[in-house]
């Protein structure tokens, strides 16, 4: 009687704890859905305001429109999208329509700055970088992605903008299609120039054009 007891007290406690322990998950895990929509509530957001300034800027002169106009929109979702890739418990679908708005947003600001651009007769330089997410398809990509980190850095005007080559978004394959980029991770494409394989700060300093000008901008003292 007295061990029928002691088990069924344990029982009790045991199940206690379990209840407890799925209580505290599903908290835990909603507060990370919960997140994950404010993301996309904010990225929702940062794309209507991009198309607003878009339509702002066709009337804006040249001379009220400073450098990174747009861009600065970019590295906090990027920032947003990273936290929501690297947290368990985050819902994939949840995580994919962030990506989707994310590179969704990169287009429509790169196409922006190159109207600008031309607009305003600025010699602007844009990268466009495909990597892939998926594993052992690209050893390199992560590598490839702090030496442009260091390089956005170094070259405030630098615009880079960075997309999952094997994405299913029609955006991203008509880029690719547009740019001939080929399966070749990492791929980099700088100002209509490919590049492939992983690359140097200093190697890309030195080979490629539009980074050599910018590089002797930036050394180059005011007069």
């Amino acid at each position: 009687m007295i061990d029928s007891k002691k088990y069924l007290v344990a029982f009790i406690i045991t199940a206690a704890i379990f209840g407890t322990a799925i209580f505290a998950s599903n908290i835990l895990t909603g507060k990370k859905l919960e997140d994950v929509r404010d993301i996309e509530n904010r990225v929702a957001l940062d794309i209507l305001s991009s198309e607003t300034q878009f339509s702002l800027l066709a009337e804006t002169s040249c001379r009220d429109i400073g450098p990174g106009f747009l861009s600065k929109e970019l590295g906090p979702l990027g920032e947003r999208l990273s936290y929501a890739e690297d947290q368990k418990g985050f819902n994939d679908a949840d995580v994919d329509s962030l990506k989707r708005s994310y590179f969704l947003l990169e287009i429509k600001d790169y196409l922006l700055m190159k109207q600008l651009a031309l607009k305003c007769n600025v010699k602007s330089t844009f990268i466009l970088y495909f990597y892939s997410s998926e594993d052992d398809r690209c050893e390199d990509c992560e590598k490839m992605g702090y030496v442009l980190t260091a390089l956005r850095d170094k070259y405030p005007d630098l615009r880079v903008y960075s997309f999952d080559y094997d994405y299913d978004l029609g955006a991203i394959k008509t880029l690719i299609s547009i740019n001939k980029v080929k399966d070749r991770l990492p791929a980099l494409i700088i100002n209509g120039v490919p590049y492939y394989g992983f690359k140097t700060v200093e190697e890309l300093e030195k080979n490629v054009p539009a980074l050599k000008k910018l590089q002797t901008a930036t050394t180059t003292p005011a007069r």
